[in-house]
């Protein structure tokens, strides 16, 4: 096993899988599928997912609302997405537990980094929620600190494409595709790999990042197992 401790990334457009927003049961059900194979391969599992499915700050602030505000929604869009994987990876029999950055005592722990690492040396998977608890950074920039917060060995970020390319593959038939990249020359090619915050983050942490096809069922397992699988980008 190349990674003993994690932390998976997801989107929460990625979620809505064909619709045209919220939540596809069968995408989240294949979500916890793999999550939980990773788990039985004995690998402790982070995650935190994004919002943009249901509700972005920026959105707010496009229809005139204080962008503070509307982040703070965002934030709570976050936790309806870790309370449908929670549920979805319990269904399936994989312990977790929900910790939120905003206190919300009825349905999630309040975010301590002891008490997550505890978790996670317990063999259950836990679910970050309300990204940093503050306005102004995205769920990148939160995975990336939890990331480091809990000595994650990498993050991986799961999206639908199956790495980093030149240029957007799903538009440009001729973009290249990265089986490895540096920090540095994702900056100097302009890439999109995260928001810079959460990149720099990792950067300077040295902190490795993955980007894979989390769509593709067995990719996870795949990956964690030492397949060379998606782009990582290091050094």
């Amino acid at each position: 096993m190349k990674y003993k401790r994690v932390l998976l990334k997801l989107s929460g457009e990625a979620l809505m899988g064909d619709k045209q927003f919220g939540i596809d049961n069968e995408r989240i059900s294949e979500y916890a599928d793999q999550i939980k194979q990773a788990v039985d391969l004995g690998v402790e599992m982070a995650i935190v997912i994004g919002g943009g499915n249901i509700f972005r700050g920026v959105q707010a602030e496009e229809g005139g609302m204080d962008r503070t505000h509307g982040d703070y929604m965002g934030m709570l869009a976050t936790m309806i997405n870790a309370m449908a994987l929670q549920a979805a990876l319990e269904s399936k029999g994989v312990f977790s537990r929900l910790l939120s950055a905003i206190e919300m005592r009825e349905i999630a722990e309040p975010y301590v980094r002891r008490r997550a690492v505890r978790h996670l040396e317990k063999g259950r998977v836990v679910i970050f929620g309300a990204g940093t608890g503050n306005p102004f950074f995205t769920t990148d920039s939160a995975a990336s600190l939890r990331a480091i917060e809990i000595n994650a060995d990498v993050i991986l970020k799961g999206t639908r494409v199956d790495g980093i390319y030149s240029a957007d593959p799903e538009k440009d038939q001729n973009a290249i595709k990265y089986d490895t990249i540096s920090f540095d020359d994702v900056y100097a090619k302009g890439l999109n790999v995260m928001d810079m915050t959460a990149f720099t983050l990792c950067k300077e942490n040295h902190l490795p990042i993955i980007v894979f096809n989390m769509n593709e069922n067995g990719n996870l397992k795949a990956l964690l197992e030492g397949n060379e699988i998606g782009t990582i980008v290091n050094g």
